[in-house]
């Protein structure tokens, strides 16, 4: 009968005839990770929106690169060496991948704010870093330089104070403040001779930090001869600078002699923040005030009554000024 259910049609669907799919193969997991030994190690030398150009240093090719997933949220900034993989041809339109980052022997970091628990890298890997200040226009500030110091000598980066326009100011009475801790400075006048700079520069990786208007750029394009680096001039009202660079950049500079050097210009800072920085670590860049501190009592702040600083017989009036100054630099770190 049309429609009715019967038994041969009962044996067409037993169940020893069903077919069922097989479950969907999936690709098994694994702990283990590609191997980039191999990569192409190169230097990261500026990063501008998601494209890094790196310097394969042997061959002095640059090669256009993309942070691969593999780094995570892991930051890529100037001065760092990475293994690069894909594209390594360096022409027009071409793309490689970074792959690692290789551990760094430093890095300049600030946080936005002193309370703010984010950290901002800015360049690792340096060896100098020039503290940009003018003598006039914008005015210098002394905890600017405060916390450069602490800085520098948290990451055991050495310090070189650079002050320009001294044609409108002197600098000497504000510089007199570092004579102690025998930080170098010198004094630049505009459109004057720069080469004790040069001298400063060779053979290292230098990082221009300063706030905006002091005349960084315009350092930067007299020592590369060029106009690679965008000026501009302090805002009359408020006494800054405009910002004139978006991002940080390595640039190779020819010295005398055949001889050369890097300079990292960075975008000027409005604040530089130092909740990040180790107190202990700045306290070790004073190695003569460790016999003391072996004597300060539990979590001292080494500027309170009872510190052993305040009554140790062996510091010299040279160390008591130094002294002054950490303590200066220590009070400018936890701010």
């Amino acid at each position: 009968m049309d429609g009715a259910f019967s038994p041969m049609m009962a044996r067409e669907f037993d169940e020893d005839d069903v077919r069922i799919r097989p479950a969907e193969r999936t690709r098994p997991r694994t702990k283990d990770r590609p191997d980039y030994s191999q990569s192409q190690i190169a230097r990261v030398i500026a990063v501008d929106r998601g494209r890094t150009t790196c310097l394969i240093e042997e061959s002095g090719l640059l090669i256009t690169a993309m942070k691969s997933r593999e780094l995570g949220r892991k930051s890529v900034v100037v001065g760092d060496l990475v293994g690069i993989v894909g594209d390594l041809t360096g022409s027009e339109g071409s793309l490689a991948r970074i792959v690692m980052v290789q551990p760094r022997k430093n890095v300049l970091t600030r946080t936005v704010d002193d309370v703010a628990e984010f950290e901002r890298m800015i360049v690792a890997n340096v060896d100098q870093i020039g503290i940009v200040i003018a003598a006039a226009d914008p005015e210098p500030r002394h905890g600017f330089v405060d916390r450069a110091l602490v800085v520098a000598f948290d990451q055991g980066i050495t310090p070189l104070i650079i002050v320009t326009k001294c044609d409108l100011a002197d600098p000497s009475e504000f510089l007199s403040m570092y004579d102690e801790l025998e930080v170098h400075a010198l004094k630049i006048s505009r459109g004057g001779d720069l080469t004790d700079l040069r001298k400063e520069l060779r053979y290292k990786r230098t990082v221009l930090l300063g706030h905006s208007g002091v005349g960084k750029s315009t350092l930067v394009n007299a020592l590369t001869e060029s106009e690679s680096r965008a000026t501009g001039d302090v805002n009359s009202a408020t006494g800054r600078g405009r910002h004139t660079s978006s991002s940080a950049v390595a640039l190779k500079i020819d010295l005398d002699e055949n001889e050369t050097g890097w300079i990292i210009d960075t975008p000027g800072v409005r604040s530089f923040g130092l909740a990040h920085v180790e107190r202990d670590r700045v306290i070790s860049a004073f190695p003569e005030f460790a016999p003391a501190i072996e004597h300060c009592p539990r979590n001292c702040s080494h500027d309170e009554e009872s510190c052993a600083l305040n009554h140790w017989p062996a510091l010299s009036e040279s160390a008591r000024h130094r002294l002054a100054n950490l303590r200066r630099m220590l009070a400018e770190g936890s701010r």
